[in-house]
C-alpha cells in the first residue's frame, strides 16, 4: 500500500446523484459460464432499463478485456486481478449514481465476493445465470468450447479451469429452463421493486 495518497472526497456524494437521477446506483453482477447467457441478459435489460428513462451502463468481459484489461491473460492470478479490476470500476459506476451491469464469468467466489465489498454490500446484486457445461458448450457462441476441447485454448473456465457456483446469489437465472424474456423479467423485478 502506497503511503502518500488520499481519497479526495467532494462536495457531491452518492445520495445526491441517486437523488438527481430517481434511481439507486447498484451493481448487477451476472456470473456463469462461457455461453450461459450473461452478456445476453444484460444488453436486454440494459436496453428496458433505457426504455424506462434509468441510466445504467453494461460493463462486459471481452469489451473491458480491449482496454483496461488487456494486459491480463487467463491464468488464475491474471482473472483474479480482472474480476478485482472491475470490481473497482462497477463500484465507481454504481457510486455515481448508475445501475451497473457486469457481465463476467468471474469463476471464483473470493473474487465475486471482493466486487461485492467494492460495492458495498447494499448496492450489489449477485446474479447467477445458470447453465451446464454441456447446455452452454452446444450454445457455443464464440466457438470456445470446441478449441477447449482441442487443448487450443487453456485454463478454459468448465473444461480446464474451475468454476466456483455461488452460494447466495440474490437470483439464479436458470437459462435451461428460462426463455430470454422471462430471464429478463426477473431482472427487473429484482431491481425495480
Amino acid at each position: 500500500m502506497v503511503d502518500n495518497i488520499k481519497w479526495h472526497s467532494g462536495k457531491i456524494d452518492k445520495a445526491a446523484r441517486e437523488e438527481l437521477l430517481g434511481q439507486q446506483g447498484i451493481v448487477l453482477w451476472f456470473t456463469g459460464l462461457s455461453g450461459s447467457g450473461k452478456s445476453t441478459i444484460a444488453v436486454e435489460v440494459e436496453k428496458e432499463l433505457y426504455r424506462r428513462g434509468k441510466a445504467s451502463y453494461r460493463l462486459d468481459g471481452d469489451n473491458l478485456r480491449f482496454g483496461l484489461n488487456k494486459d491480463l491473460g487467463f491464468t488464475a492470478e491474471e482473472r483474479k486481478e480482472n474480476i478485482r479490476r472491475i470490481g473497482q470500476v462497477a463500484a465507481l459506476f454504481a457510486d455515481a449514481g448508475l445501475i451497473t451491469l457486469a457481465s463476467f464469468i468471474s469463476p471464483y467466489k473470493a473474487g465475486r465476493e471482493a466486487a461485492r465489498q467494492a460495492a458495498g454490500a447494499d448496492n450489489f446484486k449477485e446474479i447467477y445465470v445458470k447453465a451446464s457445461v454441456e447446455t452452454c458448450a452446444e450454445r457455443d457462441p464464440k466457438g470456445l468450447y470446441e478449441k477447449a476441447k482441442n487443448g487450443e485454448i487453456e485454463n478454459f473456465t468448465g473444461i480446464s479451469a474451475p468454476y466456483e457456483d455461488p452460494e447466495a446469489p440474490e437470483l439464479i437465472v436458470d437459462t435451461e429452463i428460462l426463455s430470454l424474456e422471462k430471464s429478463v423479467k426477473m431482472v427487473l423485478d429484482l431491481i425495480l421493486k
